[in-house]
């Protein structure tokens, strides 16, 4: 589960939570809003505690970055980029050729 859903699960459960709480020790509306308030706030910091230590044990683990591999895919995008440029360069010539024969008068024709 991501640490995003775990907050949002988290934060309903109290609200349900704060709720029945609040239906349970309250006499008035101000009473229930207050309970479901604060014990809703409650569980939204906590789950965030929860998946901040979470995420720093996860994190902790060594991790290995093969660094060969990436050189040579980068690599492969360069040349893969130059050759698709000079691709469009060799269009764009064919293309103002083309335009200029056919700006060119046809014999003929009105100007």
């Amino acid at each position: 589960m991501l640490g995003e859903n775990f907050v949002y699960f988290f934060t309903v459960q109290g609200f349900f939570i704060g709720i029945i709480f609040g239906i349970l020790k309250s006499f008035d509306a101000e009473g229930l809003f207050v309970y479901t308030f604060f014990i809703s706030i409650f569980f939204y910091l906590f789950s965030h505690i929860i998946v901040a230590f979470y995420f720093r044990t996860i994190t902790g683990k060594a991790y290995s970055f093969s660094k060969d591999s990436h050189e040579r895919d980068l690599d492969l995008f360069v040349v893969e980029i130059n050759r698709r440029e000079r691709l469009i360069d060799s269009v764009i010539k064919m293309t103002d050729i083309a335009i200029k024969a056919n700006s060119l008068d046809a014999p003929g024709s009105k100007k």
